[in-house]
């Protein structure tokens, strides 16, 4: 019998958000991007637009201000509905989407950035 896989979703990223939403925002994600669920993203500071993160940038990407809630494919054009948890929450570590040359030390930089706007990265089932 062949297996069944499933992909992620919020259930299995999103362990702990705060009351009313206050932990979630909306955002634009820019023209080029197709970020899955879970994709740890930063703001270019020129357009104020999220872009998957990308720690060799210099442009505000390399700062690590929230992670994605849903998939958000703006292949083509801006998308201008993407939620992001950026404050108060606890997401698991195994459900979060990384740039795929990222190292151990650009990663554990990009959690502390998290865990400083009050993003907390748990290692969970």
């Amino acid at each position: 019998m062949p297996a069944i896989s499933e992909t992620n979703n919020l259930g299995d990223l999103l362990k702990y958000e705060a009351p009313n939403l206050y932990s979630r925002d909306l955002a634009t994600v820019a023209a080029g991007q197709n970020l899955l669920l879970g994709a740890v993203v930063g703001r270019d500071s020129t357009t104020g637009k999220l872009k998957a993160l990308d720690p060799a940038a210099t442009d505000g990407t390399e700062n690590a201000v929230g992670v994605l809630a849903a998939d958000v494919d703006a292949t083509l054009i801006d998308r201008e509905d993407a939620l992001l948890i950026t404050r108060h929450a606890i997401v698991a570590s195994h459900a979060l989407v990384w740039p795929v040359a990222i190292t151990p030390t650009e990663k554990t930089t990009a959690i502390a950035q998290l865990e400083a706007r009050g993003v907390l990265v748990r290692i969970a089932a």
